[in-house]
């Protein structure tokens, strides 16, 4: 444990190390654990404990006969597998492993540790968490544990151990899942006073000393000068007068993603020190939520996530998108996870209507498949869907399954989920072991750089009430999908000399090494992009004693800058290629170096006519400096467009809004996640594999 917690100090320091892979960590590629051949592989969620014993046996033949290749047990089963505490119940679980086994299953086993006992928690109410104003959370839901209580951990050290030891070597197990969604839910973060103590032990390890601490969060504003770590508390604005210091702030969150992971990787060694090697291991965190960096759980052999998208709060494209979604919540996440480690799955994902949202939809027909197919587009090596069948009791009671109520009719998402699981045995015949991405889309290779820092910096210090960070990169991730270009979401340990284009929207705080790394990424003769906010800070969050965001003017050409906001229903505007565009979210105004380029200006305010993107070529590449974030993408689509053209980078498709063609191992991926029936750019001569060249809403094409 000691080493452990060194390692995640150490992140502290250098917080894109937590892509570097534990000591304890498999070893070798995570794709070994998965046959090429088999593309993805098709799972279900299934609760033995929650049905009669009598109906298990047709449950799983049924699941075979559906297509699954894999069922999931065990994640909120803790209560089943301990009755009582010491006294462990496996003999179910032993039954339900052996019957799903027969029916030519494989299992996904899970730690319990998202739903601790009712024992446990009357026993020693300190293990659980204490939200933002003083309450105590209590049992009855799940994640009501303290990630920060030695008390809980060691019962968790307790049930992993009995579990790695019963099925370590059951060859039916295929893998193991930790915890579940690993976050605290709506009330996001601990203030108990195990997170308390042990948050000021974190401080103590990155510091070492109360004037180190006091220099860097800059407590002499105020008069908030420690003289020792005890009194320290967790910054927390509902007991405060006014807002938190910042850079407390950011060293919480950082702290408490570390925290989260320290306690997966906990779990992960113990299995790993146990189990056959053979089985890997990995856990579904939410994606973008706020407590949790899942690139900090090291010792996984890989990433896996949750996404549910159709709940009543994405509205998609056209009148029926509510019930498609949005493509950026399976496009994105997977162009993210994949690479933490190379792999990555959809371990939880809605068979069809969910029963806790704004509002609760049914899907689109279709809809379920069309989401099958855009994570299999991701390269995953899994998808597993949430549930089998609808519960009947509980929490979850209209949460669709892919049965109905009853237990053996297929619901309308299972007819989907059937039909995928059917079309992808056929893809796997037409799998070329051999083929290469082609050149038309590696040659467009893009990469689009995110930290998770920068993200909690500006959700506490936005700035304007209209900044958003996530759809700020979105409205260039969708841009170069406009294109066909092939994306990956990474951090700064990636190899930048790999892609092509390179893009850091809003990269809030750098230091140099970063900055030259840049510089070199461009003169080498990659294409460098930097947006609105970049390198404004220093990686403690505060402001560089200099002219604003000064490390990077050099490298974007500027001499100075400034930056203006506009009330949410006034827009200015900016020309470029003789096109005005509006803004109102965030605006710079930049006077440029001589030798650099003016790409747009803006065209009106009392700056009219001054620089709000610039150009220069640096080297063998070209750095381009973007000033301004839209509301609706376009002028980010028209410029990275223009960027394209500029350098002979030559797309492969044009695409229409909610249109997206995506390839792996060989296949070409059309997903229509509009209203409206959509054609598809299919090349004359291409076997069409799956579907039509002319897709309706919602739905697929798959060609060679």
């Amino acid at each position: 444990m000691k080493t452990n917690f060194l390692r995640q100090v150490a992140w502290i320091f250098f917080p894109m190390l937590a892509f570097v892979n534990s000591a304890v960590a498999s070893t070798g590629d995570p794709s070994r654990f998965f046959a090429p051949d088999s593309l993805i592989l098709p799972g279900v969620y299934y609760y033995p404990e929650q049905w009669p014993e009598s109906q298990w046996e047709r449950d799983f033949r049924n699941m075979a006969e559906c297509g699954f290749e894999f069922t999931h047990f065990g994640e909120f089963a803790w209560a089943a597998m301990e009755p009582e505490e010491g006294r462990f119940d496996f003999q179910w679980l032993d039954k339900a492993v052996r019957m799903a086994s027969e029916q030519g299953l494989k299992i996904i086993m899970c730690t319990p540790t998202p739903t601790p006992p009712a024992w446990l928690t009357h026993k020693h109410p300190d293990v659980l968490v204490v939200s933002s104003t003083g309450q105590r959370i209590e049992h009855g839901a799940r994640q009501q544990a303290s990630w920060a209580s030695e008390t809980y951990r060691e019962y968790v050290r307790r049930i992993v151990t009995e579990l790695a030891e019963r099925y370590g070597d059951n060859p039916a197990v295929i893998g193991w899942q930790i915890d579940n969604e690993p976050s605290h839910y709506s009330f996001s973060y601990d203030y108990s006073e195990n997170a308390q103590e042990s948050f000021r032990k974190w401080l103590k390890a990155k510091y070492h000393s109360i004037d180190t601490l006091n220099h860097v969060w800059g407590t002499a504003f105020w008069s908030q000068t420690y003289n020792d770590f005890d009194q320290i508390r967790i910054p927390n604005g509902k007991v405060m007068p006014g807002t938190a210091n910042p850079h407390a702030m950011l060293d919480y969150k950082r702290y408490t993603a570390d925290e989260a992971a320290s306690f997966i990787n906990m779990q992960a060694d113990i299995l790993r020190g146990i189990i056959s090697p053979d089985q890997w291991i990995t856990t579904n965190t939410m994606p973008g939520h706020s407590p949790v960096d899942p690139a900090r759980m090291t010792s996984l052999d890989f990433l896996t996530y949750t996404r549910y998208l159709v709940n009543g709060r994405y509205r998609g494209y056209g009148e029926q998108g509510f019930r498609i979604s949005n493509p950026d919540m399976l496009g994105y996440n997977n162009d993210y996870y994949r690479n933490i480690k190379g792999v990555t799955g959809v371990m939880e994902i809605q068979p069809g209507q969910v029963n806790w949202g704004k509002y609760n939809p049914q899907p689109y027909p279709g809809a379920v498949r069309l989401w099958m197919y855009h994570i299999f587009a991701g390269q995953a090596k899994l998808v597993c869907h949430y549930r089998f069948r609808q519960p009947l009791r509980g929490s979850e009671q209209y949460h669709y399954g892919t049965m109905q109520t009853d237990g053996v009719s297929l619901s309308l998402g299972g007819k989907d989920i059937v039909q995928f699981n059917r079309e992808v045995k056929e893809l796997r015949r037409h799998f070329d072991k051999d083929c290469r991405l082609p050149e038309s889309l590696a040659s467009v290779r893009t990469a689009i750089l995110v930290s998770p820092d920068n993200r909690w910096e500006m959700e506490f210090q936005p700035q304007s009430n209209q900044w958003d960070l996530y759809k700020h990169t979105l409205r260039y991730y969708f841009a170069l999908k406009s294109m066909g270009a092939p994306v990956d979401i990474v951090g700064e340990d990636a190899d930048f000399s790999k892609y092509p284009v390179l893009i850091a929207p809003a990269y809030l705080m750098v230091d140099k090494t970063l900055v030259d790394r840049w510089e070199k990424y461009a003169e080498k003769g990659g294409h460098l992009v930097l947006t609105c906010r970049t390198g404004e800070k220093d990686r403690s969050s505060a402001l560089w004693e200099d002219k604003l965001a000064g490390p990077v003017h050099d490298l974007i050409g500027a001499e100075e800058l400034y930056f203006d906001h506009l009330p949410e229903d006034y827009y200015s505007e900016v020309l470029f290629d003789g096109k005005e565009y509006r803004w109102n979210n965030w605006g710079e105004i930049i006077t440029p170096s001589p030798d650099t380029r003016v790409w747009a200006t803006h065209s009106s305010q009392f700056y009219k006519g001054e620089a709000a993107v610039l150009h220069r070529p640096c080297g063998k590449g070209t750095v381009t400096y973007v000033g301004i974030d839209s509301d609706d993408g376009v002028f980010e689509k028209d410029l990275m467009h223009k960027l394209f053209k500029t350098e002979g980078l030559n797309p492969p498709f044009e695409l229409p809004d909610g249109v997206l063609v995506e390839w792996r191992d060989g296949f070409y991926v059309g997903l229509n996640y509009t209203s409206e029936t959509q054609e598809f750019p299919v090349p004359d001569g291409a076997e069409i594999l799956v579907g039509d060249r002319t897709v309706p809403p919602a739905g697929v094409v798959v060609w060679k």
